[in-house]
This record gives structure tokens, C-alpha cells and sequence, in this order.
């Protein structure tokens, strides 16, 4: 058993690895930094000093939102410091910085020589970016109560809170797993010999391989709990979240460490979804309900308030 735990562990460690390197992109070797600089504006800094007369010209720069590259922004004016390593692209309209941006160089001239052609993205921190990936799925965009997915498992296991939290932290590590093998899968099998096409039935294969392996060790673990869980961890393999993520992370291009933070967002979303909700129920339980309004209809019009309080979170940014 020991042994088996090893070969596994070995296997999760080569995996990591691979994700870890894999995607990584070098900018050009004569640009050291893209950010922005505010609403209006983006900075490049060059590893050394580029001419005046080249930086000063603006038909050798272009930029776009990286989702959009045919949708070109005016650029109003171009600042260089007088060291010639900073330049400042002002910009006529201000920019989506939740957007990812690329900036295209053409022809750089540095000591009058040409460094070549360079397309340089310009995204926020990129710890910033994680964090906001994390909690956009996790409160801003919740699956439940903004999305509407998962309702079957989520009204199902939501009548009591040891329930509830139980199926959320099952739910999370499921989503966690399964949307990290279904990102090595789409990345290292599917793009590269052109199989994008079987993606969902890969991922449902994937999720489904995932649930079986939480009901086995569920079993012998925590016999009460998942006995608690009934149909419902099966159902997981049918949940609408577990199937959307991996969906989107493929759609999205996100990398291995995007990908976590988003399935883990989506999995801790689905846990104060199902907390909330079996808090409310419980309480539901000793009210003066009308027999009409029992049971599902009372849920349903909770869930409603949820999801309308919940809509207090659209259009939110962190970072």
C-alpha cells in the first residue's frame, strides 16, 4: 500500500513539474518590463536606450486587447524619458486593465541597430491576477447563485450543515483534481494532435475517474458521511460546475497555476453556497411555513434572495 502511495506521489510530482515549465513565454530580449501605468497609459522599459526619433513615431507601435487583436486603440502620444531606457504609450481612450493587452514594437532600434519585431503583453500582478481569478469564482461570479449550475446537488445536500460542508469540501477536492488532470490532458494531448473536439467527453471521462476514486476512500474512511452523501457524489460526475470549469480553462487558455485557482474558486464558491443555504433550511425547519410553499418552493425562493444578494457583487474588481 505504502509502495502504491509512492508510485502515485511520484507521478502527481512529474505532473507538477511538467505544469510548472509548460506555456512559458520569454519577452523580448530587449524589453525588460510592460505594465500600466494608469487608466490611459502603458510603460515599456528597455534593457538599453532606444532612439528618439523611432520611439517618437507611432506608426511603429500598435496595441490591442488580446482577445481582440483587430480592434486597434489610438494612441494620442508617446513619452520617452530622457535616458531613453522608459517609454509611455498615452492612449486616446481609457483601457480594461482586467483585460490582458498586447503591444506590438516593430523594427526597435536601440544605438542604430534593429532589434527586431516584439509583441509584448501587459496584464495586471500576476499574484493579483490569481487572486482575482480566485475570488471572482468564488463570490463575484459564484456558479450557484450567478451562474445557476449545480442546482440538482446543491438542493439535494443542503437540508443540513454537516451535509452541506461535507459535500463542499468533497466537491472542491474533486474539482481541484479533475480540472487539473483535464488541463495536462487538453495541453499535452489534445491541442497538440488536434483533438480539441473530444474535449468534453475527455473531461466528463476524467471527472467521473476523479468522483469514483473520492467514493472509494469515502467508503473506507468516513463510512457515516458518505452514506449522508447518498446519490449526490455520484452526481457530481453530472454537476454542471465540474463539467464548466475544465470548459473553461481550455476556452481561456489558462496556464496550471490559473487553472487551480479557478477550480478552487469554483469549489469554495459552491461550499458557502451549500453553508448558506443549509443554515437558512435548518431554520426553515421550525417556521410557520405554508403547506403549499414546503419543501422545494421555500428553497427555491431562497435561493432567489441569494441570488440577488449576490448580484450585489457584479462588475466588482480587486486588483
Amino acid at each position: 500500500m505504502i509502495q502504491k502511495f509512492r508510485s502515485y506521489g511520484l507521478a502527481v510530482s512529474m505532473i507538477l513539474v511538467l505544469a510548472l515549465f509548460a506555456g512559458c513565454k520569454n519577452e523580448h530580449h530587449t524589453i525588460r518590463q510592460a505594465e500600466f501605468s494608469d487608466s490611459h497609459a502603458i510603460t515599456i522599459t528597455f534593457a538599453s536606450p532606444v532612439d528618439a526619433d523611432w520611439a517618437k513615431n507611432p506608426a511603429n507601435f500598435a496595441v490591442c486587447e488580446k482577445q481582440d487583436p483587430d480592434i486597434l486603440a489610438d494612441i494620442a502620444s508617446l513619452i520617452l524619458t530622457p535616458d531613453g531606457k522608459k517609454l509611455t504609450l498615452k492612449l486616446a481612450e481609457p483601457l480594461n486593465q482586467n483585460n490582458h493587452h498586447t503591444v506590438t514594437l516593430k523594427e526597435i532600434l536601440s544605438d542604430g541597430k534593429s532589434g527586431g519585431t516584439a509583441d509584448v503583453t501587459v496584464k495586471k500582478s500576476y499574484a493579483g491576477y490569481l487572486i482575482q481569478i480566485l475570488i471572482g469564482a468564488m463570490i463575484i461570479q459564484n456558479f450557484v447563485f450567478s451562474k445557476y449550475l449545480g442546482l440538482c446537488v446543491f438542493f439535494g445536500t443542503s437540508r443540513k450543515k454537516s451535509t452541506a460542508v461535507g459535500m463542499g469540501i468533497t466537491f472542491t477536492i474533486v474539482i481541484c483534481f479533475a480540472s487539473l488532470m483535464s488541463w495536462f490532458f487538453y495541453q499535452f494531448v489534445l491541442k497538440p494532435f488536434h483533438l480539441d473536439y473530444l474535449q468534453i467527453v475527455v473531461f466528463i471521462g476524467l471527472v467521473s475517474l476523479t468522483v469514483q476514486g473520492v467514493d472509494t476512500i469515502l467508503r473506507k474512511v468516513n463510512p457515516k458521511l458518505f452514506k449522508a452523501f447518498g446519490v449526490y457524489l455520484v452526481l457530481v460526475i453530472a454537476n454542471c460546475i465540474v463539467i464548466a470549469v475544465p470548459l473553461m480553462l481550455a476556452n481561456n487558455e489558462y496556464n496550471v497555476w490559473e487553472s487551480l485557482m479557478l477550480a478552487l474558486g469554483a469549489g469554495l464558491g459552491f461550499l458557502i453556497a451549500l453553508f448558506l443555504m443549509s443554515s437558512v433550511r435548518e431554520r426553515l425547519e421550525f417556521a410557520d411555513i405554508p403547506k403549499s410553499y414546503q419543501g422545494l418552493p421555500i428553497a427555491f425562493i431562497v435561493a432567489g434572495l441569494f441570488a440577488l444578494s449576490f448580484m450585489g457583487f457584479s462588475g466588482m474588481t480587486l486588483f
